[in-house]
């Protein structure tokens, strides 16, 4: 099949939707199958390890959105490109990432080149949702079958858009995470990795490790990676503590690294988490977790991670303690196999099913 995958978000700024994106181009490439993918940001020429024919457009900007900024563009011509280079490139299946995203796709829309999937991934609502509420209605007519990643998605995107989607997951490369060989230091790393903005937690996750190391118990070390507009604070909090370290942005090789020379991920969001992705991730690198007790991250991963409230720092500490005790080769070894119920491979079966049923039909599946 001909497809042609769309992401709102530039592929030169890492992120769940973008992750997500890629990994479908190279999964279905390895298939046999011919990929397009659009993203924003003209000024990106990095190949992202993909098979896929790339096509970037527009300036990029960085917009807050559901508590985060994203990198998305406001260009009406890089829309307009957008569809022509989906139109030239003829496509059996257009699949939408979080197409009502300004503004990349919603020329795509429009036009309606090909039978047209959609996938939703925010969850919660708020102004951008509910001022944009009738917009996103007229938009939704050029989508013949919408999915939400998650039921927290769902919601969000039936409210929104009036849609009916059926839940399929977010999937995960699952070699990629065990590819980097496990490396771990005596000291017991812990890592933070996520955008440095107030609803992912970081300041609790820094608060918990040093009241654990002011107690006297073994050292902990906290490697928080990500970069965002709460850094200069966080870095203030962290105090200049030795054991606090700050790594930046990084890129998703360095990403697996880090999963596999840590001890435990720390996934101390406040909210707004459509699905635990980078959960999965570390249970995929076979990595313990430890995450805030909130809807998306709980449907992620059931019983293989340590839940705490979010924004407690000292039941934070307890929690890590105690997950830290309680790993063993057993319990290691059920995460990863609760991870590979969301593996990439499983996810683009499922969608194949979909295109192929859809391109059959000449699309409009949900009328």
């Amino acid at each position: 099949m001909r497809v042609a995958l769309l992401s709102p978000y530039a592929l030169s700024v890492p992120g769940g939707v973008q992750e997500q994106v890629l990994g479908m181009s190279r999964e279905l490439g390895a298939r046999g199958h011919e990929v397009l993918v659009v993203a924003p940001d003209a000024r990106d020429a990095s190949a992202h390890d993909t098979p896929a024919t790339l096509v970037r457009v527009g300036r990029r900007l960085a917009l807050p959105a559901n508590g985060s900024r994203a990198p998305l563009t406001l260009s009406p011509r890089a829309a307009r490109a957008a569809e022509r280079a989906v139109a030239a490139f003829a496509p059996d299946v257009v699949h939408l990432h979080e197409p009502g995203a300004p503004l990349l796709a919603w020329a795509t829309l429009l036009a309606h080149p090909a039978a047209s999937v959609a996938t939703f991934h925010r969850a919660g609502d708020g102004p951008a949702v509910t001022l944009t509420r009738p917009l996103l209605r007229r938009l939704a007519r050029g989508v013949d079958l919408a999915v939400a990643v998650s039921e927290a998605a769902r919601r969000c995107a039936e409210a929104a858009y009036g849609l009916r989607c059926e839940v399929l997951f977010n999937g995960i490369e699952m070699e990629r995470y065990v590819a980097v060989p496990r490396e771990r230091a005596d000291t017991v790393t812990l890592l933070f990795l996520g955008r440095l903005e107030a609803r992912k937690g970081a300041d609790t996750a820094i608060l918990a490790v040093r009241e654990h190391n002011a107690s006297g118990g073994r050292p902990w070390r906290l490697v928080v990676a990500g970069d965002g507009p709460e850094r200069t604070r966080l870095e203030a909090l962290a105090a200049h503590d030795a054991l606090v370290t700050f790594v930046g942005r990084v890129s998703d090789d360095a990403k697996r690294s880090w999963l596999r020379r840590s001890h435990a991920l720390l996934a101390p969001a406040t909210g707004g988490e459509s699905f635990g992705l980078v959960l999965l991730e570390a249970l995929a690198s076979e990595t313990t977790v430890v995450a805030s007790d909130i809807d998306g991250y709980r449907e992620a991963v059931g019983p293989h991670a340590t839940l705490a409230p979010p924004g407690d720092p000292r039941a934070w500490a307890r929690a890590i303690e105690a997950a830290l005790a309680g790993e063993t080769a057993a319990r290691v070894g059920s995460a990863r196999e609760h991870a590979r119920r969301w593996s990439m491979g499983a996810l683009v079966e499922a969608y194949l099913e979909r295109y192929e049923r859809l391109a059959a039909a000449g699309g409009r599946a949900r009328r």
